[in-house]
C-alpha cells in the first residue's frame, strides 16, 4: 500500500514538473495571440466562435489541446486542405500565443429548463 502512495506522489511530481517545463518553454502571450487570430476570424470566428459548419469552436479550449492539433497540421501527421497550409508556417511561438489566446476566452453554458 504504501508503495502505490510513493509511486502516486512520484507520478503527480512528474506530471507537474512536466507541465511546467512545457508552460515555460515557450512564455505564450494571448495578446499576440489576439492579433495572430486574425487571420483564424473568418472560420473560427475571434472570439474562438466558430463562423463556418465545418469549423470547431475554439473558444475556452485547452491551451495543450490547440497546440497538439496545430502541431500536427505544421507537420503533416493531421490533414485538412486549409489548416495544413495555415499552420505549415507557423512558429512554436505563434502556436504558442494563437492556444493561449483561444484558451483565455471564458465561455459559459446555461443549461435549458
Amino acid at each position: 500500500m504504501l508503495k502505490k502512495s510513493k509511486l502516486a506522489v512520484l507520478a503527480a511530481m512528474l506530471v507537474t514538473s512536466f507541465m511546467m517545463l512545457c508552460s515555460t518553454a515557450f512564455a505564450a502571450n494571448p495578446a499576440e495571440g489576439r492579433k495572430l487570430a486574425s487571420q483564424c476570424k473568418t472560420c473560427h470566428g475571434l472570439d474562438g466562435i466558430a463562423k463556418i459548419p465545418i469549423a470547431p469552436n475554439l473558444a475556452g479550449e485547452s491551451q495543450i489541446y490547440i497546440q497538439n492539433q496545430l502541431k500536427a497540421f505544421r507537420s503533416g501527421k493531421r490533414e485538412h486542405e486549409m489548416m495544413s497550409v495555415v499552420a505549415r508556417n507557423l512558429t512554436d511561438q505563434q502556436i504558442a500565443d494563437l492556444a493561449a489566446w483561444y484558451q483565455s476566452i471564458e465561455i459559459t453554458a446555461q443549461m435549458p429548463e
